[in-house]
């Protein structure tokens, strides 16, 4: 597994980058032996250190936790404590979706956000740039309860799918009372 360690505005030494490299590689392997990469990012916020890990543990699977301490060493036990239990909690049900190697279904998708420019063109002193953002992203083919797992691995707000049981688009988001919304657009299906 590939581990890169960053640090935003503080120096980390190689005591620390050690201590990093050789838990993460246990924690993460006691459960997916295969792992293709991790990232850990310290930065200090106030007078405590944050860290945040993102482990990209197999094809279409991303993982991320994040953690604070009064050091940099107990922000990173805290986020691998994290990450080691979304990892834990999901070990078997990902082995039930994905028995046999069996290959999922993807598709290409493209999305942009752009917010529209206001219709005067004076530039207030508080003015925002405009928000745009356009990233590809593959479509997996999931079944609801598959969604709503990878979204909460990879502590996204919403995820869009390929419903496995009529192959329409569909997207799965948390509400802000802390459950899961789910679209399922009358017509989608394929």
């Amino acid at each position: 597994m590939e581990i890169t360690v960053k640090a935003k505005q503080l120096d980390i030494g190689d005591a620390l980058r050690g201590h990093v490299e050789s838990c993460l590689t246990e924690g993460v392997t006691k459960y997916f032996e295969n792992a293709l990469d991790a990232t850990v990012t310290f930065s200090r916020e106030a007078h405590s250190f944050r860290a945040d890990i993102s482990v990209h543990p197999g094809r279409g699977l991303m993982v991320k936790g994040g953690g604070m301490g009064g050091d940099a060493y107990v922000a990173f036990d805290s986020a691998l404590e994290r990450i080691a239990k979304q990892l834990r909690r999901y070990k078997r049900r990902l082995r039930n979706h994905h028995k046999g190697g069996e290959r999922e279904d993807e598709i290409m998708a493209q999305y942009a956000i752009i917010q529209p420019e206001p219709e005067e063109k004076e530039v207030e002193e508080d003015a925002q740039p405009a928000i745009i953002a356009e990233m590809p992203h593959h479509v997996s083919t999931l079944s609801v309860s598959e969604a709503v797992m990878r979204m909460d691995l990879a502590d996204a707000p919403a995820m869009m799918f390929r419903n496995s049981a009529h192959g329409g688009l569909n997207v799965v988001y948390r509400r802000a009372d802390g459950n899961i919304g789910w679209i399922d657009p009358p017509g989608a299906d394929a």
